[in-house]
Formats: structure tokens, C-alpha cells, sequence
């Protein structure tokens, strides 16, 4: 929607806080957009003044502070005040990752003196972005999750293996050390011990949680993105279907739809309620249809990066509710808005081709229909996408490269 949907309150800002380096980020852009486009100025820390983020007619001011994630956090806590400072009013941050979401309200007693913060229990988001954490969590709450176990070393973690079969699911552990030591590059699922020992090599413990693999022909991935009000009346939850994503089966979703699902909603509302979360959540589901239950994989105590796939009639996103409520401002609650899709640009091309050549036959959904959300290309805001656009032609060239360069090797050039 173009400047339509509820009337936030633009005299307060809001500030896109971001831990780590991923400057092709969909959903910062998005976040940006929501809330510009009815006239809060939306201010964004970016890694360089040419990202994607940096360069939205939305970003009323770029704070260039290229982090990694290895900084303590105390270093974090202080360029977040200096930038509260520099904002020069209470601002409403909207997280896009999980360390920056840990940051927020683990310190949230110092950064209250410049941003409205959801009162969420402090120790909360750190054990939901915990995927073991999470899975003591559903197994405590009667929330179906699928077979999970954080190996304590390399010998347990081939162990399962031989326990359970394959294929597995590989994640890692948790928040920052995905950044600070990472076990695997993103969620991997392994065929065979051989793939395994790549992925993992023997050494040190792994970070590493391994979780039961759901069969792809015997489930389906649904997303729910929802808002926990600040006083813990009833939440907003929204619900879609992920088609697509990429890497395939594991990755970021590159093409969704909005699909009303009040089993799934009442659920996520459920679990929320009972360990007590207040803010913006992205919860992953996958109905496992041998048994007909929907299990969560994971729990983002934070924004999801295709949050605008979903929103209700009056034009109402988590991101826009997460405002209004912090700003005072009644929610409206009414029912979502269907006939919505979602497609992540380039990336959905190669999961396309994928699919295509699992099924045999062509995407009949390749081509965004009317009343798709595009993550990157849109008339009011084309910037990002040029942006975007650029760094996927850089990403794609630094691949290919090595990649030419081997083939013509191996046709005798030199």
C-alpha cells in the first residue's frame, strides 16, 4: 500500500538496527518503506552509503557503522546511545537480526534513555534464538518441534548420525556465535556421514544443532509473523505459505504467499503467551504431514526479512504495529489481507530452477502477479533495486570467475 493504513505518529522516528555485515537485505528496505511511506522518518545504520537501505528515498539519515559481529557489547550499547544522541529524540529501533535484537533488550535499563523499547523479559529473545534453548522451550510448552539434539562434540555430533539416519539438519547453535564461529555457513541439511564430516570437520565442539529432517514431499513451510502488544493484550498474527527459498528447502524465503491459516495463528499466539514474549517475531513452521502437526524450527525475536508479505485490511504490518504501539497509539486488529504473494528478485530465479528440475516441469508462479510484493523493484522507491542489482552482479562475478577460470583449464587454455 502507498501511503495508506493506519495513522502512525511522525513526530517519533524509528532507527534500523542491524548487527553484522549483510547489506542485501530485503527486509531492512521494507522496514524503511512501511513505516516512510506514512511519514516517519526512518533512520538506518548501513554498512557503506551505497547499500541498498542507504540509498532509499525512506532513509531520513544513514549512520555508516560497518559492524561484524566480534565487537563486544558494550562497544554495540554505546554506538547504539551515541547514535540515540545524534537522532536527538526517543526513536522506535526496529531489529533485522537476532544479535541486535539480544543487544536491545539485554541493555535495554541504559538504551531506554533514547528508544522505546517493548518490555520484553530480558533473558527471553537470548533463549528463543537458541535453537536448543527453544527446543527445551516447546518441549516444556506442549509446542510440537521436530527431534533436535546440540551434540557436546564431534564424536556425539557423528553419533546421531548413526542413530537417527539421514538426511539431518544442520543450524547453528546460536545468536553471535554464528557470527563469532559459526559451525556451518547457514542452514545445511546433510545426506550421508560423508557430508556430514565436510560440513562439520572433526576438532573443536561444534556450535551445531542437529535437528530431525522432515521429508520436502511430506511437508509444507509456513511462515507466521506476529506483534506481542507492550501491556500483553491479544497479539496480531499473520500467516503465509513459503513456496520457494533459497538454498532450497533451508534458506531465505524467495517467494511466499499470504494464506489465512487460524489453526497455525492461534498456536503461535499460544506459545507466545505462555513464555511471555512482547515485540515483533518471525516464527518458522513446517507441517509435517505424517503425523498433521505444525512444528516450529525457529523462532527470530526480531523482524523477518519478508514481513511485508503480510498485513491486515487496514494496512497494518508487525512493523507498523510495533510503532503504533510504542508510541501510544491504538492497534487496530482486523482480519489479513489474502491474495498477497512475495518474490525475492534475483535470488528466486536459481530456486526456481531448482524446482523446475525437481518437478519436471516450469513454475507456473515465475513471473510476480498482481498483488505481489516485490523485496527489491518498486516505482516509488526504484533505487534499492539498482543497488541490489549491482551487488548481485559483483556477488555473481566474483563466483564465476574461479569458476571460468577452471573450466578453460580444463580445456586446455592457459
Amino acid at each position: 500500500m502507498r501511503g495508506s493504513g493506519p495513522g502512525l505518529d511522525r513526530t517519533v522516528p524509528a532507527l534500523l538496527v542491524k548487527v553484522g555485515r549483510y547489506p542485501q537485505h530485503a527486509g531492512g528496505v521494507g522496514v524503511l518503506r512501511t513505516l516512510g511511506r506514512l511519514g516517519v522518518p526512518v533512520h538506518a545504520m548501513v554498512e557503506d552509503r551505497l547499500t541498498p537501505a542507504a540509498v532509499s528515498r525512506y532513509t531520513a539519515g544513514r549512520f555508516v557503522h560497518p559492524t561484524t559481529g566480534l565487537e563486544q557489547p558494550e562497544e554495540l550499547v554505546r554506538l547504539l546511545l551515541a547514535i540515540g544522541r545524534s537522532i536527538g529524540r526517543r526513536s522506535v529501533p526496529v531489529p533485522t537480526d537476532d544479535e541486535a535484537a539480544l543487544l536491545l533488550a539485554e541493555h535495554a535499563d541504559r538504551l531506554a534513555e533514547h528508544f522505546l523499547l517493548p518490555p520484553v523479559p530480558t533473558g527471553l529473545p537470548r533463549r528463543l534464538a537458541d535453537k536448543a534453548a527453544l527446543h527445551r522451550l516447546c518441549l516444556e510448552h506442549g509446542v510440537p518441534t521436530p527431534r533436535s539434539r546440540a551434540p557436546g562434540d564431534h564424536e556425539a555430533l557423528v553419533a546421531i548420525g548413526r542413530d537417527w539416519g539421514y538426511p539431518l539438519v544442520l543450524k547453528n547453535l546460536a545468536a553471535w556465535t554464528r557470527l563469532r564461529s559459526p559451525a556451518v555457513g547457514h542452514t545445511t541439511v546433510v545426506h550421508d556421514e560423508r557430508e556430514l564430516l565436510a560440513a562439520c570437520p572433526p576438532g573443536s565442539a561444534p556450535s551445531v544443532l542437529v535437528q530431525e529432517c522432515i521429508p520436502a514431499g511430506q511437508a509444507e513451510d509456513w511462515i507466521t509473523h506476529l506483534y506481542c502488544a507492550a501491556d500483553g493484550g491479544p497479539p496480531i498474527v499473520l500467516t503465509g505459505l513459503k513456496i520457494r527459498s533459497w538454498p532450497p528447502n533451508a534458506g531465505v524465503t524467495t517467494r511466499a504467499r499470504a494464506l489465512a491459516n487460524p489453526v497455525l495463528a492461534e498456536q503461535a499466539a499460544e506459545f507466545c503467551r505462555r513464555v511471555g514474549y512482547r515485540g515483533v517475531a518471525d516464527l518458522d513452521w513446517r507441517l509435517d504431514r505424517r503425523d498433521g502437526q505444525y512444528k516450529l524450527v525457529d523462532f527470530n525475536p526480531r523482524t523477518g526479512a519478508q514481513f511485508r508479505l503480510m498485513e491486515t485490511v487496514d494496512g497494518l504490518d508487525v512493523v507498523r504495529a510495533l510503532h503504533l504501539d510504542l508510541t501510544g497509539r491504538p492497534v487496530p486488529r482486523t482480519a489479513q489481507r489474502l491474495a498477497r504473494g512475495f518474490a525475492l528478485g534475483q535470488l528466486d530465479l536459481p530456486s526456481a530452477a531448482v524446482w523446475a528440475w525437481q518437478q519436471r516441469r516450469p513454475p507456473s508462479d515465475l513471473l510476480p502477479r498482481r498483488g505481489t510484493e516485490r523485496a527489491w523493484l518498486c516505482r516509488d522507491d526504484p533505487a534499492p533495486a539498482l543497488a541490489e542489482a549491482v551487488r548481485f552482479g559483483g556477488t555473481v562475478a566474483r563466483w564465476a570467475a574461479p569458476a571460468g577460470a577452471r573450466a578453460w583449464h580444463r580445456l586446455g587454455g592457459t
